[in-house]
């Protein structure tokens, strides 16, 4: 299945979205894939069309401009930095890269859900933070931390986290604290640690990351993190994904 280019724009950056679009008539469910920290990269686009082929309009997103993609991790984390030193412009970034594909003729806007990998898990949970219109949020080995936690009954999305024990960037008592943030907020909420895996379990890439330490491929952690996310996506946007 092909990605379609999908431009959109935030504080005058040009973001540029790939967009997979499943077969038949819509309105579709929609679903957000939020790139990790090197930018717009093989995982998400998978990930995007693996989910079209399911009946979802898909939306690899955008968070760097001009469809960014670094190969080095560290310039990517440099990119990833800048946005963590403006929270209002992150938050906002993450918001229009839902509005953009909320807004799209044929998708549902009554349906939609958001998963993302290290960078993108932050995001969606931001997403979800925000208190926007989104039935399931999934975040990968994402960072946990905010400086703006959710108000109480502010989260309207039902959120599941998948955490790797071994991960340094999302330890033991960021996940504790994760819990309490959502307990207190009232929220929804699903945490599943693999007590085996690193960040970036589920690119298959993360060994080429030799400049980061941390991070590994775990084929299980993958692909039970995946089995979850159908399921909740199916429950929640009741359209069945394999």
């Amino acid at each position: 299945m092909s990605l379609e280019p999908y431009e959109y724009r935030h504080g005058g950056v040009r973001l540029i979205g790939q967009l997979a679009v499943p077969e038949g008539p819509g309105p579709h469910p929609g679903v957000l894939v939020m790139n990790d920290a090197r930018g717009q990269g093989a995982l998400v686009r998978e990930r995007a069309q693996r989910l079209a082929r399911q009946g979802y309009m898909a939306l690899a997103t955008d968070m760097y401009g001009d469809g960014a993609l670094y190969e080095n991790a560290l310039e990517g984390g440099a990119v990833m930095q800048a946005l963590h030193a403006e929270p209002d412009r992150l938050r906002e970034r993450v918001l229009v890269n839902f509005e953009a594909l909320r807004s799209l003729e044929d998708v549902d806007g009554a349906r939609i859900g958001a998963i993302g990998f290290c960078f993108g898990g932050e995001c969606v949970l931001d997403l979800a933070r925000a208190g926007a219109d989104v039935r399931a949020v999934v975040s990968y080995h994402g960072l946990l931390t905010t400086e703006r936690p959710a108000r109480k009954d502010g989260v309207k999305a039902h959120v599941a986290i998948y955490a790797g024990g071994n991960d340094p960037y999302a330890p033991p008592e960021h996940i504790e604290g994760f819990r309490e943030e959502m307990e207190a907020a009232a929220a929804v909420c699903d945490v599943t640690v693999f007590g085996e895996a690193f960040h970036s379990f589920t690119d298959p890439s993360a060994g080429t990351m030799t400049n980061i330490p941390g991070v590994k491929y775990d084929p299980v952690a993958d692909r039970v993190s995946w089995l979850g996310t159908v399921g909740l996506l199916e429950e929640k946007l009741k359209i069945a994904v394999s």
